[in-house]
């Protein structure tokens, strides 16, 4: 359950609906409009957004309104002690990872034994490896310069090499956790996290080779756009940086860490001594404890960095995420609200009665969030908000594939309202046409082949 029973504050208990089914309804539409209109017109921060979108749905459902304070409040509580820590816990990992080379060190690894005509299955391999220990923004700023100069060196255009980068970036950034969306998600609607994660990986794989590789050759004559001179200067470099079978394997303990508690919980009898100690270790945050430790020591005594600077780059780490975790809290704050008026019930059981798979219904919600407010993060959290009744009633593999699908929506269709967009299109130097015919339909690729493998895994987990 994560670490929802060390909750800051205890979720009160659900009261009884005082409104009608309309008036419910109509609640969570307006709600959830406020919160859009909050972020794409008064460009309001998320975090607050999601407080008035909270109240909001509070006032109109006929709640008291201290109730919907407390219901807020509670959902914040629950979810930063869920997933705050675990969020902080990345993020130090991964400032480590890039500050010691060891990320350098995987991409020039990667790309000095790949063929040409390997090159974007190559960059690819790096998006997913870069990917899954460190954040979006962050993966994307440290891969762009290795994107511009292999396609330089290689006389390949920063497209055919770019896309298939990316789409390994984002399909970790959607589907598989640490990442603040997909532990989110998995706390909010009480998923097993080892479970998750392996499913993730399975999911994440097609889904790479598609809107990476395959349709980068489509992109590349869309867009062809010729590599530039925007990252010739080297970036200083440590002359000591880990190997890439340390670095590799540091990367990867907590995600064999985790997955091996799954396991044991499917293979072990309960009560014996393997089982407690692989549980323990796998559980996230001891996981991602052991990690970090590990890392302070391949990372960065074995790199040569002393103990201050270790301190320093561990402390850097920590405040580019207060951010993120006030969203993801705030986040848990309007899933709570949702639960608590009675809305979230409605909406479950309208899903129940309409025969359309629960699957569908999560993405189809993740998506409209999505493109209305451009933060994968928001939708994630909205939508996994609103399934939370459904999901209590589905087995634990679906409950992990619910999560997925979710983790699908919320990478859909990347246009003006994202960070993302921007970031991509200045990089690239491309117009805004160019960044939709490129990494707009990417992402798009990446969220219906996504949505597709976990429908066709749903047929036999």
């Amino acid at each position: 359950m994560m670490l929802a029973a060390l909750a800051a504050a205890t979720p009160p208990e659900p009261v009884e609906a005082v409104a009608g089914t309309g008036q419910l309804i109509a609640a969570a539409v307006i709600g959830i409009a406020v919160l859009v209109i909050a972020i794409t017109y008064f460009k309001l921060h998320p975090f607050l957004a999601l407080i008035l979108g909270s109240l909001t749905v509070g006032a109109i459902a006929g709640r008291q309104m201290l109730d919907a304070v407390a219901s807020f409040s509670a959902g914040v509580g629950s979810t930063v002690a869920g997933v705050g820590v675990l969020i902080a816990l990345g993020a130090m990992f991964g400032k480590l990872l890039a500050d010691s080379g060891g990320a350098d060190q995987i991409v020039d690894t990667i790309v000095g034994r790949s063929s040409p005509r390997m090159l974007p299955w190559s960059m690819a391999a790096i998006g997913a490896i870069i990917g899954l220990p460190m954040f979006f923004e962050i993966g994307l700023v440290l891969l762009m310069p290795v994107i511009f100069l292999v396609a330089k060196r290689a006389e390949r255009s920063i497209i055919s090499l770019g896309i298939p980068a990316l789409a390994g970036l984002s399909a970790m950034h959607g589907f598989v956790p640490p990442h603040p969306g997909p532990l989110a998600a998995i706390d909010l609607v009480d998923a097993n996290l080892g479970l998750t994660l392996g499913l993730g990986i399975l999911v994440a794989i097609p889904t790479i080779v598609v809107a990476g590789p395959v349709f980068a050759r489509f992109a590349d004559t869309w867009v062809p756009v010729p590599a530039g001179d925007l990252f010739d200067a080297s970036t200083e470099k440590r002359e000591k940086r880990p190997s890439f079978g340390i670095t590799l394997a540091t990367v990867l303990l907590p995600v064999v860490l985790m997955m091996g508690k799954a396991l044991s919980d499917i293979l072990l009898d309960e009560g014996t001594t393997a089982r407690s100690i692989l549980d323990f270790i796998g559980e996230p945050l001891v996981a991602l404890l052991i990690a970090v430790i590990v890392a302070i020591f391949t990372f960065g005594i074995a790199t040569g960095m002393s103990k201050d600077e270790v301190s320093d780059v561990l402390s850097s780490s920590l405040p580019p995420i207060a951010g993120i975790i006030l969203i993801v809290g705030a986040g848990g704050g309007f899933k709570q609200t949702l639960v608590d008026t009675g809305i979230a019930d409605v909406i479950a059981d309208f899903v129940r009665d309409s025969g359309v798979s629960v699957l569908l219904v999560a993405w189809l919600v993740a998506v409209i969030v999505r493109v209305a407010t451009g933060s994968a993060t928001v939708a994630t959290i909205t939508a996994a908000g609103i399934m939370v009744p459904v999901a209590a009633d589905l087995p634990s593999g679906e409950l992990s594939l619910l999560v997925l699908a979710i983790g699908a929506g919320s990478v859909f269709f990347s246009h003006v309202n994202d960070a993302g967009f921007w970031l991509v299109k200045e990089y690239f130097g491309l117009t805004v046409g160019q960044t939709i015919k490129s990494w707009s339909i990417m992402e798009t690729v990446l969220s219906v082949t996504g949505l597709l493998v976990v429908l066709v895994l749903n047929l036999v987990v």
